[in-house]
């Protein structure tokens, strides 16, 4: 539709969905004459395609046309049949759903080309493999195969389709063509036993007699002549100049090739046909009395001569009139004809089909026979109308189905269309018991000598008074003239048609006689035996009429097409006469008319002319409103909202729904698309500034970085100069090297200077040219004054007290007790008790082991002003003076046991406490402190003697061991067994100010 805007000016509207008069088909016809006349030939109404046959190449379906049209959006660029066919192509891969492609329109106005048109789009488009490749071919070449076996020459086209195709395409997830299936609608057989003047037989025939080889004319006992055969001559126009039969032989010869028919097979075909044309010459003659004087030559003799009675258990052989052998020939000849191509058609498919089992989607393309109204419409034209007044009435109700539920998704009001609903027309032909074809069943069926004129009486009896039938007999004076006494007239949806019944029944029974079944099931020939199962029953019971058979098949086609989403392409043609260039208005606008064009322009428009989800309207227009251009930062609804009030449309101009704006009218539109082609060309002048301004910027910075890499390639080249000669004594080429080492070397070294005076071997080692200063005084200083400056970062960092008390611990424990180093980097605190008993200097837990037994108790030290007190929660079990304190043992290992040694002079005093406490270093210096007794704690090794009152005495053994244990050993001594530390000192942050003071 954005294409449409830009051109409607030049070529008429491309979509008639924006035209103002929609409802008028004047407007409709003008447009469609107007660009007709500029050989354009495809205009939308929405997505549907409408398609006038030019009747001369046109240039629009090669290669390059079809890279054009892949995976752009459906209304960017002008319509055509690629568009369609790549749209409904990724709707299919992104949705994961089945669509159908609905072609229809009057014989002669393209059907079949377009058909072709979008499997050839679909065989360059999807993904290629050499198994799709294959898939492709065939599904390619099995359109020249059917329309030889199925497409004939008619007084309206050279290559008319005579039967109803529906093709299913399958796509795996990826979107290759993977397999097909053919479904085929009444073929008119009775072409292959008569043509009306100016018409011919099928394709094949000609083909075959025209463009067989020598050798395979001779072993099928046929001349290379038509004029030689009844059954292609009765038309007579056997030589079509528009049809090139010898070419066309060769096209089919490959094709069944590719698809992979046997030799055998193809052999047997072609072997039928021949049959078919050898029927056809067939001659009786009759006697006296009218019945056949001798017998034909051919091995089906009886078959063809006589008829099968059984009369009380016997078979009696009844022989035939001129008139019943002929029947029985033609009928004969058909059902082999007719039989052949279904046999054609499951080859086809099987040829076609996917043996993947996985899940596929669908693009089915129905390619199905047009309205027809010849001067004499007969059975055959009656079945093709009906077939299209059912997909008339399917068209209608899927178009206002899916247009209803798109306004109630969207949330806009839904206003109804009127239009003619075909339903009467439908009834009028299948209803069951009062129906066209009941009638002409019941006829057929009927016993005693019914005819074709009692079955025109019986529809008289029966439709009288029905508005769309009329026959010689019901209709006024004024009407009967226009009638002859064997003809009815049903009024289509498309107009008047009248049908004679001569022939009527015959056609409908399309009845064979059982003897010629049994002579036909014992042919060599492979196909026929196929077509002629023995497995079929004789039954008595007559089979299937053709209507009945045709109607059933409609309703199954509908049920296929229900499930699946539509999309439609209408042919039409220009002119009756094919002539490139003419465009008849009558015969267009009688085909707008039956083809339901009007209907659903009215149904596409519904109120409102445009409509376009929110992120495609913004992205086109939001260069027209400051607040949306460049970029819009809200949702695509609210940018639209601002876009359209800017632009000043009025409440009743549009409608916002969830998802799409809605416009009513195309006047509103083409407004802003005006609007749109101004400021694009303000637009460009802004690009071709901006461009310009955007050159020279280049340019200056080509010129800049032109002049950086020449610089570049002067400092590399002295570089590498400098390198070569870095050993030699200083000069001109070494000297910028020299330098550029020397302030490398200062650059890594700033990066990796020592973090901790303690550590001297971090310095990084200098290059040779440096190796005389690394000697220097100089660099010495520069030792000095990074260590000098790391201890005034210590000394800033490091509290006072706590350098105080680690100081004191360090004199005392540094090289005697095995776990001290550990203890450095654990600051020091003020109390480990969180609510001690009174105003200690210090508190911690400790565990307090008996002198008797050495059982473990919890308890508290506290340390006063004048004592120590073990504390078992709010009772003093021991109190310490500091005056009786003689000493403090520990021993060298990583145990945290102290002996606690105690003046004894009384023997009811207590003695001496032995305590384990995990912060042993930070107890003993508290201690030390507060006592004010620096040197009376002893690092013992081995064993520590105790007192456990005055004259007994008590051990506690100190050993190291693979694990810690506490224990009595046999002797009653306390054995304390400690794990051997590694000594580690700790370099993190926090511990590095200690470092220094065990340093100094």
């Amino acid at each position: 539709m954005e294409g449409s805007l830009t051109a409607r000016d030049r070529v008429g509207i491309q979509d008639f969905v924006l035209l103002d008069a929609y409802t008028s088909e004047s407007a409709v016809l003008d447009n469609l004459r107007k660009r007709f006349n500029e050989n354009l030939i495809y205009t939308y109404i929405g997505t549907l395609l409408v398609s006038v046959n030019p009747y001369k190449e046109l240039g629009i379906y090669t290669k390059k046309q079809m890279d054009i049209y892949m995976g752009v959006n459906f209304f960017e660029l002008p319509p055509h049949i690629y568009a369609l066919a790549d749209n409904v192509y990724r709707t299919m891969l992104t949705e994961t759903n089945n669509h159908f492609i609905l072609i229809s329109g009057e014989s002669g106005a393209g059907k079949t080309e377009a058909s072709k048109k979008i499997l050839q789009f679909y065989a360059v488009s999807c993904p290629s493999t050499k198994l799709l490749d294959n898939v492709r071919d065939r599904l390619l070449l099995s359109n020249p195969v059917l329309e030889a076996f199925g497409n004939a020459k008619t007084l309206k086209n050279d290559n008319s389709s005579r039967f109803g195709k529906y093709m299913d395409i399958q796509f795996d997830h990826m979107g290759g063509a993977v397999g097909g299936h053919i479904l085929s609608y009444l073929l008119e057989k009775s072409r292959v036993v008569h043509q009306n003047h100016g018409e011919r037989s099928f394709h094949i025939f000609y083909q075959l007699v025209e463009g067989g080889e020598e050798d395979l004319l001779r072993w099928l006992g046929l001349e290379r002549n038509c004029q030689r055969y009844s059954y292609l001559v009765q038309g007579e126009c056997a030589k079509v100049s528009s049809v090139n039969d010898k070419s066309d032989w060769k096209t089919v010869r490959k094709a069944l090739s590719v698809i992979e028919f046997s030799e055998s097979n193809i052999e047997s075909l072609f072997a039928i046909i021949a049959s078919v044309l050898h029927l056809g010459n067939v001659t009786f003659v009759a006697d006296s009395q009218g019945y056949l004087l001798g017998i034909p030559a051919q091995v089906i003799q009886v078959g063809l001569t006589h008829r099968k009675i059984e009369a009380r258990s016997e078979e009696v052989l009844s022989p035939f009139t001129v008139d019943q052998a002929v029947y029985a020939k033609d009928a004969l000849a058909k059902a082999i004809y007719g039989r052949t191509f279904t046999w054609l058609v499951n080859e086809l498919n099987e040829s076609l089909a996917n043996k993947d089992s996985s899940r596929k989607t669908v693009i089915g393309l129905l390619d199905i026979y047009g309205f027809e109204v010849f001067s004499v419409n007969s059975f055959e034209q009656f079945c093709i109308n009906y077939c299209n007044e059912k997909l008339q009435q399917l068209f209608i109700q899927l178009t206002l189905k899916s247009e209803q539920e798109e306004y109630e998704m969207e949330g806009i009001e839904w206003e109804s269309v009127p239009y003619f609903n075909n339903k009467i027309i439908c009834d009028l032909v299948e209803e069951k018991f009062k129906g066209i074809i009941s009638v002409l069943d019941e006829e057929c069926l009927r016993p005693g000598e019914a005819t074709d004129m009692t079955f025109l009486e019986k529809l008289e009896e029966k439709m009288g008074g029905h508005a769309h039938f009329i026959t010689h007999k019901l209709a006024d004076q004024k009407t009967r003239k226009t009638l002859e006494r064997g003809d009815f007239r049903l009024l289509h949806y498309a107009g008047e048609v009248t049908y004679s019944v001569v022939g009527f029944l015959d056609k409908n029974n399309d009845l064979l006689y059982r003897n010629i079944k049994e002579v036909m099931r014992q042919s060599k020939n492979a196909i026929v035996k196929h077509c002629f199962p023995s497995t079929e029953p004789d039954s008595k019971k007559r089979p299937e009429t053709v209507a009945t058979q045709f109607k059933s098949s409609l309703v199954g086609l509908t049920e296929v097409l229900m499930s699946k989403e539509p999309w439609y392409v209408r042919c039409m043609k220009p002119n009756e006469g094919k002539q490139p260039g003419l465009f008849d208005d009558v015969l267009v606008r009688h085909q707008v008319k039956y083809l339901g064009l009007m209907e659903h322009l009215r149904v596409r428009r519904a109120g409102f002319a445009y409509r376009r989800r929110y992120e495609i309207f913004l992205q086109r227009y939001k260069p027209l409103c400051p607040d949306t251009w460049p970029n819009w930062k809200g949702t695509a609804a609210e940018g639209v909202e601002c876009l359209v009030k800017h632009l000043g449309y009025k409440p009743d101009e549009y409608k916002m729904g969830r998802t799409k704006i809605f416009i009513r009218h195309p006047r509103t539109l083409f407004a802003t698309e005006d609007a749109f082609e101004v400021c694009k060309h303000e637009l460009a002048c802004v690009v071709l500034l901006a461009t310009k301004i955007e050159t020279c910027w280049r340019g200056m910075k080509a010129r800049r970085e032109r002049e950086k890499r020449a610089w570049a390639v002067k400092v590399i080249k002295r570089f590498i100069k400098g390198f070569m000669t870095r050993n030699q004594p200083a000069c001109v080429d070494n000297t910028e090297y020299l330098a550029f080492v020397r302030q490398n070397y200062l650059t890594r070294l700033k990066e990796n200077l020592p973090k901790t005076v303690v550590d001297k071997n971090t310095w990084l080692t200098p290059p040779p040219i440096m190796q005389e200063v690394s000697r220097s005084r100089e660099f010495t200083l520069l030792e000095y004054f990074l260590t000098d400056h790391l201890i005034y970062l210590y000394c800033v960092w490091l509290p006072h007290v706590q350098l105080q008390l680690k100081g004191l611990t360090s004199s005392i424990f540094k090289g005697t007790k095995e776990n001290y180093p550990h203890s450095v980097g654990i600051p020091f605190v003020d109390t480990r008790i969180s609510k001690p008993h009174t105003f200690p200097q210090y508190s911690v837990p400790v565990v307090k082991y008996d002198r008797n037994g050495f059982r473990p108790r919890f308890r508290q030290l506290i340390y006063t002003g004048s004592a120590a007190y073990l504390v078992e929660e709010a009772k003093i079990k021991q109190r310490v003076e500091f005056n009786n304190l003689k000493g403090v043992s520990v021993s060298t290992l990583s145990d945290n046991f102290l002996i606690l040694h105690v003046q004894c002079e009384d023997i009811k005093q207590k003695g001496d406490l032995v305590l384990q406490c995990d912060y042993l270093f930070e107890a003993l210096t508290k201690l030390c402190l507060v006592a004010n007794k620096h040197n009376f704690i002893k690092v013992v090794q081995g064993s520590v003697k105790f007192d456990i009152q005055p004259g007994r005495e008590g051990f506690v053994d100190f050993k190291s061991g693979q694990e810690t244990m506490i224990y009595r050993a046999k002797n009653g001594h306390l054995m304390v067994v400690s794990m051997k530390l590694k000594t580690v000192w700790p370099f993190n942050s926090q511990n590095e100010q200690i470092h220094f003071l065990n340093y100094y």
